[in-house]
């Protein structure tokens, strides 16, 4: 490679590019559904989730008529049963709020999806889970029953300041009309569209008394303690426990992992079908590209393999050492290729891509600012497609040697 290179230079560099391609393309796709994957499991979906069957078929019409009621007794027995899960309350309901002047007179209105969690109880992890205290815009959590986040962007909206008194209006769990007043204790910003327009931040229990449901709950959430997502774990889990409920009773409790809810089954397979496409047509492309680029190598070596003949090599072992050259070729070309990709997975991992300019109509849980990821595999991904596409290229172009016929290499060397 050193001595001649005209004859490894352009494949190196054509391994290189198609290395760094794909570990980049690999690492984004990874770290855009992790995130993708840990926002809605953080804010919506959990690990698992348990809803009453017939919350579960109008589940985005957030119907808090058909909550789950009994929650505390049902906790317990999942603490019981699955120990190795931590299991949170959540609630979310729609409605109104309002906010008065000095004169008590409405200054102005504006929907809102209102989220419960717990707040209060000692040492819960729920805002840190939904990374409340980073989120923190103005003012502080609330330390107490009757306070209340409001989302920065409607706060500026309507003008809302710290220790402003609002009003929420909605419906409770039997369909009456609930008013409900609210301190102002601090504005969260989350990055996220569909969370900033217009939503706010109760304690579980005052969103219990509010709509009437003093031992019920929209769903309760599943989170392994010991590590991420584990498709299969949460799914043996969901057997389980939907093998214990009557599948008749419309009011039975009903539990689904994260990937039968909001398509994100569908979204987390395409993906992972997407990232093993790219190797596919890096490598074929490659391949194609270097059997050309060997093809022209063979011409240009054509006296040199006749040499090698009439000296007595074998076909057999001059074919080996042309496939030797094309791994020592993929080898540098990836660990190359490799670092170039690496080294931009690793930029849109520390800084990241904004995109928010594109996601102020979103209603989807996608985080505005596009981070790319480093794994353990993205190290093998890049190896792949360079020494797959050098060796097919070379036994490709190799071929050629099996061809020539001794008888003409007399009049070959006289030229």
């Amino acid at each position: 490679m050193l001595r001649d290179k005209n004859r490894s230079l352009l494949p190196v560099l054509i391994v290189a590019i198609g290395v760094a391609l794909t570990v980049f393309l690999s690492g984004y796709l990874r770290g855009v559904m992790d995130d993708v994957t840990d926002i809605n499991a953080r804010f919506e979906t959990g690990h698992v989730k348990i809803m009453t069957r017939s919350y579960a078929e109008n589940k985005d019409q957030l119907p808090v008529d058909l909550a789950i009621l009994g929650v505390d007794s049902l906790r317990n027995s999942l603490k019981k049963q699955f120990p190795e899960m931590a299991w949170e309350s959540r609630m979310r309901f729609g409605g109104i709020l309002d906010v008065p002047d000095a004169s008590r007179n409405s200054r102005g209105q504006g929907p809102v999806l209102g989220m419960a969690l717990d707040f209060l109880t000692p040492r819960t992890k729920e805002p840190e889970r939904m990374n409340i205290p980073n989120a923190m815009v103005r003012g502080r959590m609330p330390q107490r029953l009757g306070e209340i986040l409001v989302g920065e962007d409607f706060a500026q909206k309507l003008k809302i300041k710290m220790g402003d008194q609002v009003t929420h209006f909605g419906s409770t769990m039997s369909g009456s009309l609930s008013f409900k007043n609210f301190v102002v204790t601090g504005t969260v910003r989350f990055g996220m569209a569909a969370m900033d327009r217009g939503t706010i931040l109760v304690d579980i229990r005052d969103a219990q008394t509010m709509l009437d449901m003093p031992d019920g709950t929209s769903e309760i959430l599943g989170y392994a303690t010991e590590s991420a997502y584990q498709d299969a774990q949460m799914q043996s889990i969901a057997t389980m426990f939907n093998a214990l409920q009557n599948p008749q009773d419309e009011f039975a409790p009903v539990m689904q992992t994260l990937k039968q809810q909001n398509n994100l089954g569908e979204l987390i397979d395409y993906s992972a079908k997407m990232s093993g496409f790219y190797v596919f047509i890096f490598v074929m492309a490659m391949a194609v590209v270097l059997w050309n680029t060997g093809l022209l190598g063979g011409v240009r070596r054509y006296k040199e393999f006749g040499i090698r003949l009439a000296l007595g090599e074998f076909k057999g072992h001059m074919y080996r050492s042309l496939l030797l050259e094309s791994v020592v070729v993929g080898v540098v070309g990836s660990v190359i290729g490799l670092f170039i990709g690496l080294s931009g997975v690793y930029y849109l991992q520390a800084y990241g891509l904004d995109i928010s300019g594109m996601m102020e109509n979103s209603a989807m849980l996608i985080p505005s600012v596009i981070r790319a990821k480093i794994t353990p595999d993205l190290f093998v991904i890049g190896f792949i497609p360079g020494l797959l596409a050098t060796t097919l290229g070379a036994m490709l172009s190799g071929i050629g040697i099996f061809k020539r016929q001794t008888a003409s290499l007399f009049k070959e060397l006289e030229v």
